[in-house]
């Protein structure tokens, strides 16, 4: 069917001690597996400042999609995360692959502080927890290429209609891979079937 919609989704490759990156393990299961009525799009991004940011500018511009999920290790986290805003400041704890480490620089030069996320996370949410997957909504992408690539990902699509944001997988021994994939089809499937997001309590009190 040509009128399916297009979702582009995006894992990460290798990098420091993981030579396995879980988020582009569950991303090759989803794609495998598919998702029916959408048309997927699925692409390994390099752990790189620079090149992680064209390219996933650059998928946004050749296949215009209705949703971009973009997903990371999050190395120290229990569960998945919803990212609900990306900011730009780049501040890299270590290298990324390419040797790159921008210290307290911005994303992009002309970019805005932060964009909030478009995606419906509070319903995602919700339709996590009833498959009885556990998530959190978080409020930080970390300043490393995963904010990066989230940042970018928002602003490549400001001027469209595109649901965008970012997933963070924690380790296989936290979350199996296909567990993870089956997340990231309910994320999709919300995204493409709401038009707005649920309107319930979900932030903190720290």
């Amino acid at each position: 069917m040509t009128d399916r919609p297009t979702a582009v989704v995006t894992g990460f490759g290798a990098f420091g001690p993981h030579r396995v990156n879980p988020s582009w393990s569950a991303v090759e299961l989803l794609r495998d597996a598919g998702v029916p009525d959408v048309r997927l799009v699925t692409e390994q991004l390099p752990v790189s400042f620079a090149r992680a940011t064209a390219r996933i500018g650059e998928l946004v511009a050749e296949h215009e999609p209705a949703v971009v999920l973009c997903t990371g290790l999050a190395a120290s986290r229990d569960v998945l995360s919803l990212e609900r805003l990306a900011v730009n400041l780049a501040d890299a704890p270590v290298p990324d692959v390419d040797g790159a480490q921008p210290v307290d620089e911005r994303v992009l030069p002309e970019g805005p502080a932060a964009l909030f996320t478009t995606l419906p996370v509070k319903a995602a949410a919700a339709r996590l927890q009833e498959e009885g997957i556990s998530v959190e909504l978080s409020l930080s992408a970390g300043t490393y290429v995963c904010n990066a690539v989230m940042l970018a990902a928002l602003h490549a699509s400001s001027a469209t209609a595109a649901r965008v944001g970012f997933v963070h997988v924690p380790p296989v021994e936290r979350l199996d891979p296909a567990r993870a994939a089956q997340a990231l089809e309910v994320v999709l499937r919300t995204a493409v079937t709401r038009s707005t997001d649920t309107a319930r309590a979900g932030g903190r009190v720290d």
